[in-house]
């Protein structure tokens, strides 16, 4: 017993001293969706804090695709040290599983959640040449032409894929899906008119702005502060819309529970400098509650199950 107690210490005091260490090294993270979107941008902000605080590069590195399976597996071949992590969107980590089973590589089981950032409202916005200048109109115009009005969004399973299918559900319209690599190309398509219409997570708010789009509705618990005249799709009726779980950064499992415990820390202080929120702010991404890794972990399982129930019953297939 004696011997396992003084195992069970050196292994403790090892970790801690690996916790105390790190980084001694530049620390490369995984953005697993295309770059322009809110999780490719918010990541680059927190990055930029702890590069500083940290006194090591944090270098930002995009792999898209795969319905964010690609960053997953770029992410898992790299030591388990703490010196290559992930940080996805919800939708990725709570939602996409359910639609990609794969024995190899279950994201829930490979990964250990480590910090929750924040999460999107979603904007109904549309390209101006659609003849509606608001929720009524485009409701109106979208009963009368069943199926013939494109929607875009960051990617099959992705967070503004299941808003727009619940929404479409509760407004009893049919619309067709355009999965891309990302918000950012599917915002391009949006302003080039070959799609219609997006539940935006806030990268197009520059170009509503500018009226190279129209917003219509917004999808969260409040109308934007910019945007008081646009009504939220509850106050509207259009119940059980959001922008899904919340982002976060992931260590690969076997990664030392000092390190995970160090990252969370850290964040959690980046989170709180004024940059960095007045930046999330800005992109009208609602800053998740300070979580330990434990109750994060707890979350990212919850909004699983959720998320397993749900898709099912929107008919959403791979």
């Amino acid at each position: 017993m004696f011997r396992v107690l003084l195992l069970l210490a050196s292994l403790s005091m090892a970790g801690a001293l690996h916790a105390q260490a790190w980084p001694s090294k530049p620390v490369r993270v995984i953005v697993n969706v295309a770059p322009g979107g809110v999780a490719d941008v918010t990541m680059r902000v927190i990055g930029a804090r702890l590069s500083e605080t940290l006194a090591q590069p944090i270098l930002v590195e995009n792999r898209p695709g795969g319905d964010g399976y690609i960053g997953f597996e770029a992410t898992l071949r790299a030591e388990h040290d703490g010196y290559t992590l992930v940080y996805a969107p919800g939708s990725t980590m709570m939602m996409a599983p359910h639609l990609i089973r794969r024995a190899d590589l279950d994201p829930l089981k490979a990964f250990a959640p480590v910090v929750a950032t924040g999460r999107v409202s979603l904007y109904l916005v549309v390209n101006p040449k659609l003849p509606v200048r608001n929720l009524a109109e485009f409701l109106a115009y979208a009963h009368a032409n069943p199926g013939k009005l494109n929607y875009g969004t960051p990617g099959n399973g992705t967070s503004p894929h299941i808003a727009t299918e619940v929404f479409a559900r509760e407004a009893k319209v049919k619309l067709n899906h355009i999965p891309y690599k990302g918000a950012g190309p599917a915002l391009n398509d949006l302003l080039g008119g070959q799609i219609e219409l997006a539940l935006d997570p806030g990268v197009g708010l520059p170009q509503v702005k500018s009226g190279k789009l129209r917003m219509l509705a917004v999808a969260g618990g409040s109308r934007h502060p910019d945007y008081p005249n646009v009504p939220t799709l509850d106050e509207s009726g259009i119940k059980g819309v959001d922008g899904g779980p919340h982002f976060g950064l992931y260590a690969p499992a076997g990664t030392p529970s000092g390190v995970i415990e160090r990252v969370n820390a850290e964040v959690q202080k980046a989170m709180k400098d004024p940059v960095v929120h007045e930046r999330f702010v800005a992109l009208a991404v609602d800053i998740a509650e300070p979580m330990t890794p434990a109750v994060f972990a707890a979350y990212v399982k919850a909004q699983s199950e959720r998320y397993s129930k749900l898709i099912p019953e929107l008919g959403i297939a791979q």
